[in-house]
């Protein structure tokens, strides 16, 4: 394997450790900020700049990525891609570490398949690894107006089988992906680099998404869904899109598992829908209905019930 490629994806693993250390600065200050509505972005975007755990959080994940745009420039975006996912277990590890909360079991079997990828990934690399083509214009630019109508689908009929944040890092991890297609298209130089602005567009766009899934679910499940699906939509892309040929033999079906146990990984992290508890008012908001109301500018603090009240009644006499 050349030397470029090996640097490439050390870089990478340090880039994954800063973005998901990042991710959980971000989702500690986010979730203690007022809600976010997607109808006053300028709010939302004073409410971040305005919380110095946020920016610190923003500045770690910024350096990430700095990190990342010159692994791209040095390796195949398939294998830096699959990497990055590893990121997943750095997260999984600071959460338990800094919030001193166990993980769940369906949160440890995501954990360990995504490991699990790395590892097989790691062993595949013996079989060498190639460049692929540059894309043509139309198919980028198909792959970034589908990732758009993708990513709003989420976010609004997604909502509903995926509770908690998972839909909203979905969208973020959609964006962001769309982001990373654009970069890789970018640092291939030539006319490409028109992409530039397109690749900030997703990114903001991304993060924004992600701030808002940061308020409604727990940071593993909100950030790790983002960052795998971040990394299993390109690892796609670099196969079609990009064309980067697979190892032949044993290795090739090596790195094939790798791939799939990053999108097996994210599945699992999904966390299921909760059941209502027993002794919840039957007038109590539904998840769903608590995001809609948030999203259409109906404000509340960080500990304000979201609940209707009901006015006391007295019991019928018998």
């Amino acid at each position: 394997m050349r030397t470029e490629t090996l640097l490439g994806l050390g870089l990478t693993l340090v880039s994954a450790v800063a973005i998901n250390w990042g991710y959980l600065l971000e989702h500690r200050a986010a979730s203690k900020l007022p809600s976010f509505s997607a109808r006053r972005p300028v709010r939302t975007v004073r409410l971040l700049l305005g919380s110095r755990g946020w920016l610190l959080g923003f500045s770690l994940e910024t350096g990430g990525f700095i990190l990342y745009v010159v692994a791209l420039a040095l390796a195949p975006l398939a294998l830096v891609q699959s990497v990055a996912a590893g990121g997943i277990g750095v997260l999984a590890v600071l959460v338990a570490r800094i919030s001193r909360t166990p993980l769940e079991a369906r949160e440890r079997i995501g954990v360990g398949i995504s490991i699990l990828g790395l590892v097989l990934l790691a062993v595949s690399l013996a079989g060498g690894s190639g460049e692929g083509v540059a894309p043509t214009w139309y198919a980028i630019g198909l792959w970034l107006a589908v990732s758009v109508g993708a990513a709003v689908a989420t976010v609004t009929v997604g909502a509903r089988p995926l509770p908690g944040g998972a839909a909203y890092g979905l969208a973020a991890g959609i964006l962001f992906a769309a982001g990373d297609i654009a970069t890789k298209a970018v640092v291939s130089g030539g006319n490409h680099l028109l992409l530039g602005p397109a690749m900030i567009g997703f990114y903001a766009a991304g993060t924004m998404v992600l701030q808002s899934g940061f308020q409604r679910g727990r940071a593993l499940t909100t950030a790790g869904i983002a960052t795998l699906a971040t990394n299993a939509i390109p690892i796609a892309a670099a196969m079609t899109l990009f064309q980067e040929p697979l190892p032949g033999g044993v290795f090739g079906v090596m790195r094939v598992a790798a791939f799939a146990c990053v999108v097996v990984g994210a599945v699992w992290l999904a966390p299921k829908r909760p059941a209502a508890p027993a002794d919840e008012p039957a007038v109590a908001l539904s998840s769903d209905e608590r995001d809609i109301a948030d999203e259409y500018g109906v404000e509340r603090g960080p500990h304000e019930d979201r609940h209707e009240s009901v006015p006391a009644t007295e019991p019928e006499s018998r």
